[in-house]
């Protein structure tokens, strides 16, 4: 059976992604650092928590080796996904964006100059508020890549 991954470490969609896990008879597994309240998913059943420490990418490592083909992944990280994509597993962000193995590497390349850039005292600044709309398209591209991962199977 597959497993959907919730790298839940500030994501907002943590509630849809487990609802459409659930939907689809999938097991939700929901991976956060020390800083994150758990329990309000795990006593949902067929729900599992993972709590790492509190290192800058134990959440991510924990998904990778938990992670088989097949399985998704959701996560703003970049880099678990290009990993969750090179174990052929799908990988979707918060914001709905579908991460391809034919465009990791260069999505990869643009992050890190971007990061530079910011060491460098170059531009600052978050993302754009997330909203409603937002919410929306990923609950349907998350639909859309159990789909495709399903047929894969």
């Amino acid at each position: 059976m597959a497993t959907l991954f919730i790298d839940a470490d500030a994501c907002p969609v943590t509630r849809e992604a487990i609802s459409a896990a659930r939907s689809r008879g999938l097991r939700a597994v929901v991976v956060a650092n020390s800083t994150q309240n758990l329990e309000r998913y795990a006593s949902r059943s067929g729900v599992e928590a993972v709590q790492v420490s509190g290192g800058r990418d134990a959440a991510d490592f924990a998904v990778v080796e938990r992670l088989s083909a097949g399985d998704v992944v959701v996560t703003q990280d970049i880099g678990l996904a290009a990993m969750a994509l090179g174990k052929g597993a799908g990988a979707i962000s918060p914001r709905g964006r579908i991460f391809h193995l034919a465009t990791i590497d260069a999505e990869l390349a643009v992050r890190h100059a971007e990061a530079k850039l910011r060491r460098g005292g170059g531009r600052h600044g978050g993302p754009p508020k997330f909203t409603g709309e937002d919410r929306e398209h990923f609950g349907e591209q998350l639909e859309r890549l159990l789909g495709q991962m399903g047929r894969q199977r």
